[in-house]
């Protein structure tokens, strides 16, 4: 890699880590480009140059977010640890990552914008559903998840999970707490009350 890539590759991270930081901690409308700017210490021309816009900023930043976090679970789900032990830290991961980020940037990743909407839906097809799968096999290897329930019965219940968690008014900061509970019905439930093995 030359300088010259090298250099514009560091000056998009810092674009990225500042724009994810302010995004997530004020909201996509309340920040301006200059202050990514100032953030990242760039020129806001960088940002367009590299961007064109703050909808392509704020694409990529969604993009590669999407990403990273794809990215964690994937080596949670390969840790070796027992089943209820990684569904409680797929949990937990959940609630710290809503904890810390403002109810817009994360309705923004459900958005009707088509890149978006394709891109999430592309991750959750390819990645996402395959390491969900992976899980609920340990999940059965080990006992906890009920045999008499077919993985299409599974993927079924995770379509209609799907759907409910891409209505963009359950990112309101009111519905918070929702959005916590719905991430550990979707995994309790399937397991059954107690944590008892079947």
């Amino acid at each position: 890699m030359d300088g010259f890539q090298r250099r514009k590759e560091e000056k998009q991270a810092r674009i990225y880590q500042a724009a994810l930081e302010l995004f997530g901690k004020y909201g996509v409308k309340n920040v301006k480009i200059s202050e990514i700017a100032a953030k990242a210490d760039v020129s806001p021309v960088t940002i367009y140059n590299y961007y064109g816009s703050k909808d392509g900023l704020l694409r990529q930043v969604i993009f590669q977010f999407i990403v990273e976090k794809g990215e964690e679970y994937n080596a949670l789900i390969h840790k070796d640890i027992p089943f209820p032990e990684k569904i409680e830290k797929i949990i937990f991961n959940k609630k710290e990552t809503a904890k810390g980020l403002h109810p817009e940037f994360i309705q923004s990743v459900v958005s009707k914008d088509p890149e978006i909407k394709k891109f999430v839906e592309d991750f959750y097809k390819n990645k996402s559903l395959p390491m969900v799968m992976e899980i609920i096999e340990q999940g059965r290897r080990e006992g906890y998840i009920n045999n008499n329930i077919s993985n299409e019965t599974i993927l079924f219940y995770m379509g209609m999970f799907w759907e409910v968690v891409n209505r963009p008014e359950l990112f309101l900061e009111e519905n918070k707490s929702i959005q916590l509970e719905l991430s550990e019905l979707f995994f309790y439930g399937i397991v059954g009350p107690g944590w008892k093995k079947s």
